[in-house]
């Protein structure tokens, strides 16, 4: 009874110890008539940003933003990335957006590229506070080293890429060894698009059993796809799709694919990173060599094919939408086809209420890899084997609410965070 008496008075004094200097923090860290900040970004270190860019107030909801910042990232053809900064401006500093891009290359540390976009944001923000008293605080200065650079690149664009992850995993009645490695070329200019990747996996179960027997399991997948685009316009683009596989789980032991393909954006490409809505038609010709004899008894077979595919894309204040619709069959029988919808839609609904939905389903009828007769319980429940199936469903819904102060200006690293460090203005 003493030890709980003493544990609650402690608790006690430790809360209106904190209470009282949460109370101080807070007056020291709102900065009177500084602009009102909403972060929209999923790949900033917020922790590193409002430490370097302490002079804006960062609040948590969009409706209460005079300016409202949009981060979107894409991959580069360095192999680094491009960010797109969409300045968007709200209340009294309605109607003055802007739009800045940054650039980073894989030979940045993590570090290097955080500093990197956190400038980039200080120069954006700059048009609005040089409208409050703040600017007055400031002052702006430069590098007086500055040269110009002619850039002459050795390597003409091309990246290359080496990747291996192996693991290991061991106990008393069972083993795992798995090894995948991947291989990426890519070169990427305004006019072409060239991609080349390796991925390969080998994993080996063992299972052990009581008498000292033992049971091996292994699953094998090898993949070579290249990719080949060419810009015809704002709007048009046309390449072509090769693939060439082996899997012991899709019953593949030699897969060959080439798809030419033609693709319209009805909104520009250069606001692919705001919006898209494409139109993807490609049609081509599938060899096929067989593990095991097919459901159809076939050991070997030529195929040809066509995919549709509509894909919409958006990302503005309100949330993010993905959806796309993709329908594909073979021309030697219309029946054997696959029509595929999958969704993510990310919306704040009001004031602190966001919503987010993912899901998918599959009509599937084009199964024509199947091996042939019954699957062995072991392949069946470790998933050894593709399995025939004429549907899939899969989604998820996540639901938050914040309330409170409308700020979050105030840093501490403590004990980390359950959060992470990165995310959005939220």
């Amino acid at each position: 009874m003493l030890i709980s008496s003493l544990s609650l008075l402690i608790c006690l004094f430790f809360f209106k110890t904190v209470s009282g200097q949460e109370t101080v923090n807070t007056g020291d860290t709102l900065r009177k008539g500084a602009v009102k900040v909403f972060l929209d970004c999923h790949t900033c270190d917020m922790n590193y940003t409002r430490q370097q860019i302490p002079y804006v107030n960062y609040v948590r909801d969009v409706r209460e933003a005079e300016v409202y910042i949009l981060v979107t990232t894409q991959r580069s053809g360095s192999g680094g990335n491009e960010s797109t900064y969409t300045f968007i401006g709200q209340d009294k500093f309605l109607g003055m957006n802007d739009t800045l891009i940054s650039n980073s290359n894989p030979n940045q540390t993590s570090a290097e590229i955080r500093e990197k976009k956190t400038d980039k944001l200080k120069m954006g923000l700059m048009r609005y506070i040089a409208r409050t008293p703040i600017s007055e605080e400031l002052k702006i200065s430069h590098n007086a080293r500055m040269e110009k650079e002619q850039v002459v690149d050795k390597w003409d664009n091309w990246v290359f890429k080496i990747q291996t992850n192996p693991k290991f995993r061991a106990e008393k009645s069972y083993s795992n060894l798995t090894f995948t490695n991947s291989f990426d070329i890519t070169k990427i200019t305004p006019s072409i698009k060239f991609e080349l990747n390796a991925d390969q996996s080998n994993n080996k179960a063992v299972y052990k059993n009581d008498d000292g027997s033992r049971r091996e399991y292994i699953r094998k997948e090898n993949k070579l796809k290249n990719l080949i685009v060419a810009s015809i316009n704002d709007h048009w683009s046309a390449g072509v799709v090769s693939l060439i596989e082996s899997s012991t789980t899709a019953n593949f032991d030699l897969n060959f694919e080439v798809m030419p393909a033609i693709e319209y954006d009805i909104y520009p490409y250069a606001e692919a990173t705001r919006r898209q809505l494409r139109i993807l038609y490609s049609t081509g010709f599938q060899h096929s060599n067989y593990i095991d004899t097919s459901i159809n008894n076939k050991v070997k077979e030529n195929l040809f094919r066509q995919d549709l595919r509509l894909a919409y894309q958006i990302q503005e204040k309100w949330g993010y939408v993905n959806v796309s619709l993709t329908g594909s069959n073979y021309f030697h029988d219309f029946s054997k086809n696959k029509l595929q919808l999958s969704t993510f839609i990310s919306l704040r609904i009001i004031k602190g209420l966001s919503l987010s939905l993912n899901g998918g389903v599959a009509y599937v009828n084009d199964q024509l890899n199947l091996k042939k007769g019954k699957l062995t319980e072991a392949e069946r429940l470790l998933r050894l084997k593709e399995q025939a199936t004429n549907f899939t469903v899969s989604g998820g819904i996540s639901i938050s609410y914040t309330f409170g102060s409308i700020y979050n200006n105030v840093v501490n690293p403590r004990f980390g965070s359950s959060g992470g460090s990165g995310g959005g203005g939220n």
